[in-house]
């Protein structure tokens, strides 16, 4: 008899193969059988009129300090991620030094925006070396399996101190050898890979740019060879992508024989870059590299509330005025008070802030309850201003005053070049991309993208109407297969025998997501954005559910993932 048979659902498999109505038959953690006559069980889900789908493989989040002191890893355990990578964008918290964490802090501060505070009384820091960080996120109990890359800026202040902070010092022979060793270390004991940043727009919070923004053909190719010896591991790249970086991405890529995977996303001062960078790696892929671009599906958007981090008033002499007050007093003091509001609308200050908004409302829209994630541009807020002959700071100040603290603007930092999702749409359906741009765990009060698995099969498998929808198939493979290969995680991603019993029973008709709100739950009485789904009946994790109806079973069934895992014959 089977531990548990999942029985009447529609399957789709994360292969990409059309859907079937099968039953799913859970044995020791993995799928035994999938057919018609799979035998009994301890227990049945009947999951009639459901969809059942692999857990989503989320490999793009930033849960480093988080993993170590929340073991429901929220909010992407509510989003049915049944997997989840860290250590992305070179930032991470291994290796370290005793005594020198403060930096890694800053930095992860700086480039994520996870307040210092919140780390420093989250994490303990009993480790120094990746090994032993590995060994301490092996012990922690969690409700999802998490693998963990090797990030260059830790990696760089381990070896060069003070020196490594500073992306312009070049690293002598003996400090790139140790860095090889360190790299090699670490991919034996478990990494999933080593990530880098090159992109300006990655600073610690004391200003600095991060440390690996300008690293060397040197570096480059002493932690490549290392990876080669190592034979595992995935160079994981966030980059500006200027000219010949490519060039040099892909030399390392050649040298370390091992897949390179770069975020890939439309930034408005070079609105088609994206697709130079598609097609490097779609030339890259053709002379028989492995490479992806991990790409986003919706906009990146900066939400912006009286509670954020990113306000459009913060810089006011009147909000900073309210300064001292609650939340809620300083509602009713703004809502009770026709000065104080018209002070706030016509006495804008001229500063680098106020400057920036303004031009912002050209692609900040109100996100009003149907949470529309591609709004037309005649509703942003500067044309909404045009169009009624009324300030763009008047409408935003209505918007934010209409509820108790929970409005939001939502500004299309990225992503949103032209006012849709049309280019999204070409990166998404490319053969040689992954999903991978949701940095859940970071951004805590600026950014709720956490929640783009529910986004992706809510509005392009069923809600898209300003144009074309993606197949629910090809869908459901770009989260579970396509992520899981793309990291060497090939024992799951897939309902078929052999693969872990990783599984999500959904409600299509239902599946969706309620408004992001601010909750004060991290260390040290740190704030974040969050934000819940509905329509996830049941979530697996080895066989054991961890979710029911979207709440906590009270399950932990996760385990470490070391190295990339071999297919089941």
């Amino acid at each position: 008899m089977h531990d548990l048979i999942i029985q009447n659902g529609t399957v789709v498999d994360g292969t990409g193969g059309p859907r079937r109505n099968a039953d799913l038959a859970i044995q020791d953690g993995l799928i035994a059988e999938v057919g018609q006559d799979v035998g009994a069980g301890r227990r049945t889900i009947d999951a009639d009129g459901a969809l059942v789908l692999p857990g989503w493989v989320d490999i793009h989040t930033h849960y480093d300090g988080q993993v170590t002191w929340d073991p429901c890893l929220t909010p992407s355990s509510w989003h049915g991620v049944t997997t989840a990578v860290f250590g992305n964008c070179g930032v991470g918290f291994a290796p370290v030094r005793q005594s020198s964490e403060d930096y890694l802090i800053n930095l992860m501060e700086g480039v994520e925006d996870i307040p210092g505070t919140v780390l420093s009384e989250g994490i303990d820091f009993s480790w120094e070396t990746f090994p032993e960080y590995l060994d301490v996120l092996d012990s922690k109990p969690k409700v999802m399996d998490v693998g963990a890359q090797i990030p260059h800026g830790a990696l760089r202040f381990y070896v060069m101190g003070m020196d490594g902070a500073d992306h312009a010092v070049l690293p002598d022979a003996g400090q790139i050898e140790r860095m090889g060793e360190i790299v090699e270390q670490g991919l034996r004991c478990g990494a999933l890979g080593f990530s880098t940043s090159r992109t300006t727009k990655h600073k610690a919070a004391d200003g600095r740019p991060t440390p690996s923004l300008s690293a060397g053909e040197a570096e480059l190719a002493g932690i490549a060879q290392a990876m080669r010896r190592a034979g595992s591991g995935v160079i994981q790249v966030n980059s500006d992508m200027g000219p010949g970086e490519m060039d040099t991405l892909l030399d390392a890529a050649r040298l370390s024989g091992r897949p390179l995977s770069v975020l890939l996303l439309q930034v408005n001062h070079a609105t088609e870059l994206w697709r130079e960078t598609l097609g490097a790696i779609e030339a890259a892929n053709q002379e028989g590299l492995t490479v992806t671009g991990q790409v986003g599906c919706r906009p990146i958007g900066i939400l912006m509330g009286l509670d954020t981090s990113v306000n459009p008033f913060s810089t006011h002499a009147v909000w900073k005025e309210l300064g001292q007050l609650d939340l809620e007093q300083k509602i009713t003091r703004l809502q009770e008070s026709p000065a104080l509001q018209s002070r706030l609308v016509d006495e804008t200050p001229d500063n680098e802030h106020t400057r920036w908004i303004l031009n912002a409302f050209e692609r900040t829209y109100e996100l009003g309850e149907s949470l529309d994630y591609e709004p037309s541009p005649e509703c942003s807020i500067a044309a909404r201003g045009r169009n009624t002959q009324a300030s763009p700071w008047l409408i935003a100040m209505k918007i934010l005053l209409a509820g108790r603290g929970d409005s939001m603007l939502l500004h299309t930092f990225e992503n949103y070049a032209h006012g849709d999702l049309e280019d999204l749409r070409e990166m998404l359906v490319s053969e040689h991309t992954i999903c991978g741009l949701g940095d859940a765990g970071a951004h805590v009060a600026t950014i709720c993208d956490a929640a783009y698995p529910t986004f992706l099969v809510q509005h392009w498998g069923r809600d898209r109407n300003r144009g074309a929808q993606i197949d629910l198939e090809f869908l459901v493979a770009k989260q579970t297969s396509r992520t899981a290969n793309a990291f060497g995680l090939q024992d799951r991603g897939v309902l078929a025998p052999g693969y872990r019993a990783d599984i999500n029973v959904v409600d299509l008709a239902r599946i969706g997501l309620d408004r992001p709100a601010m909750a004060y739950d991290l260390p040290a009485g740190g704030k974040r954005l969050v934000q819940r789904s509905f329509g996830y009946l049941h979530t697996l994790v080895a066989g054991v559910e961890t979710h029911t109806d979207g709440e906590h079973t009270g399950e932990l069934p996760g385990c470490l993932i070391r190295g990339p895992q071999s297919r089941p014959n």
